[in-house]
């Protein structure tokens, strides 16, 4: 099979799992005290559960990246938005609105033009030491900058937790392709070893920042990270791997609309997603009961119980003779 054909199948079922995770985290934060720490995440099996989804789609997304560029990878995250949008309806209890599917649409045919001028080479391309090193603190400050206190800390935290995932993919393909090309050198190099260390600390402090940004719910901020996660990794893959946009001036044009298409989806998605949660859809509530029926006409006078007879009517006073 070819090797463009693997890397999108097995990118598309790690969508599968990531969503199915995202959902996860959100429901779990929507029951969660925001004052709760991590260790008390640690003793509840729906983190774990979650845990073990994004696990999941790690593994498939470090073999997707054996077969394909991160231009062409990448991307393809970004339907994680699109399958945790009938997941989260599906949880909820609802049914998707029209308004969702046409986000989901318009995403998809954005990704489906981003895909036209992916390269569809397999990576050969690694980091060296300095500039995996180089990368990490520049993501350290990054993250740093965006989790200060201040406004909209779920938009922020979710910003950083895709640059910080995206940023962990492309340093998760040099690993991948050093090891699995001998002539990459040694595979207890020191540089091995350091990109080894950073994936680590980038996925975890990713999957942490996720949690609390879907705090204020699943749509906005899960927009954002799928949005966040490929341009990280796309920006590494074109600046510092060699990978490039094929097609020339025609692709480019291409690109750009796709790209609008595929945010234009995603505002869309996260309208209608923040708007189901004002509406009592937000993780781990219920969805809203309708209010009593309102009386027919107001009654004034003194409050009676329907359970007791209402209060007998006083005769009326008789009129004076003469």
């Amino acid at each position: 099979m070819n090797a463009t054909l693997i890397a999108v199948a097995l990118s598309l079922i790690s969508a599968g799992a990531y969503a199915a995770a995202a959902v996860a985290q959100s429901r779990l934060a929507g029951r969660t005290d925001p004052a709760t720490g991590v260790l008390r995440l640690l003793g509840r099996g729906a983190w774990w559960s979650a845990v073990g989804l994004n696990a999941a789609g790690a593994l498939l997304h470090v073999a997707a990246l054996n077969f394909g560029p991160l231009t062409l990878v990448q991307p393809l995250g970004a339907l994680t938005l699109v399958v945790a949008v009938p997941l989260g309806a599906r949880a909820a209890g609802r049914r998707v609105g029209r308004v969702e599917w046409r986000g989901t649409a318009l995403t998809l045919l954005g990704l489906g033009a981003l895909l036209l001028t992916a390269g569809g080479s397999a990576p050969h391309e690694t980091l060296s030491l300095p500039e995996a090193l180089g990368v990490g603190a520049a993501t350290m400050a990054v993250v740093a900058g965006l989790s200060r206190p201040g406004a909209r800390p779920g938009l922020r935290h979710a910003a950083a937790s895709g640059i910080t995932s995206g940023v962990a993919s492309a340093l998760t393909q040099t690993l991948t392709v050093a090891v699995t090309d001998h002539s990459g050198g040694p595979l207890l190099s020191w540089r091995l070893l350091t990109v080894a260390l950073l994936v680590s600390a980038f996925a975890m402090g990713g999957l942490l920042l996720s949690q609390t940004a879907y705090r204020g719910g699943l749509g906005a901020p899960l927009a954002v990270v799928t949005l966040a996660n490929p341009v990280a990794a796309a920006a590494i893959g074109l600046a510092l791997l060699g990978e490039r946009l094929h097609g020339g001036p025609v692709s480019l044009v291409l690109a750009l609309l796709g790209t609008a298409a595929a945010v234009r989806g995603v505002i869309l998605l996260s309208r209608a997603q923040a708007r189901n949660t004002e509406l009592g859809d937000a993780p781990g509530e219920p969805a809203a009961t309708p209010a009593d029926p309102v009386p027919s006409r107001a009654v004034i006078g003194t409050p009676w119980h329907r359970d007791t007879a209402p209060p007998a009517a006083e005769p009326l006073p008789a009129h004076a003779s003469g």
